[in-house]
């Protein structure tokens, strides 16, 4: 009886632990879609990341902290006879942050900057990238295959330091992605990856 009792009682917490962990979990970066498109000599980066914050980072974003979300980019090509050769290295920043004053959410990236109404409208403004050159055409040679590599992550390091010694000790500040990475030849018009 008592053996019966505690696996049922094991099947339980399994259960609400499995039930409960998209709920736990939610947080974070996904990328949801990359495309390399090809645009006179260079290569241009198309992607979509959702992102999702705890509370806490919600709360801290309307509150007046300035939210850094850096997008990196590499292309690499393995060698066996030295270290895997890197024509392409390259990192953008998405800053986000709320004006009390009128209300409105502003996001700004690479000099372009502009406003929206809501949290959920700027986190999908900071996760859609369009346009970036990331590959030049005299980095690379177009007979041979590469691989890219995309991830987001929240920049802690741009975060005052009172809140970098939070973020430290505290998982839900480190929203980040995994590192998506996909066959990339210079040969083909566009290479997509979900």
């Amino acid at each position: 009886m008592t053996r019966r009792l505690n696996n049922w009682i094991l099947y339980l917490i399994l259960g609400l632990g499995l039930g409960l962990s998209p709920l736990i979990y939610a947080e974070g970066i996904k990328v949801k879609a990359a495309e390399i498109e090809r645009v006179d000599t260079d290569w241009l980066l198309n992607a979509v990341f959702n992102i999702e914050l705890s509370p806490g980072l919600e709360d801290a974003l309307q509150k007046g902290l300035v939210l850094t979300f850096q997008t990196e980019f590499e292309l690499t090509r393995g060698r066996w006879y030295w270290f895997d050769e890197r024509p392409s290295q390259v990192t953008r920043q998405t800053r986000v942050s709320y004006q009390p004053l009128t209300k409105q959410y502003r996001i700004s990236t690479e000099g372009f900057s502009f406003s929206v109404a809501t949290m959920r409208e700027a986190l999908q403004a900071a996760g859609t990238i369009g346009g970036w050159r990331v590959i030049e055409r005299a980095n690379i040679d177009l007979g041979k295959t590469y691989i890219a590599a995309l991830r987001m992550t929240l920049d802690l390091s741009k975060l005052p330091k009172p809140f970098q010694v939070n973020a430290l000790n505290n998982r839900d500040w480190n929203v980040l992605s995994d590192w998506l990475r996909f066959p990339f030849s210079p040969s083909f018009q566009n290479v997509i990856a979900q």
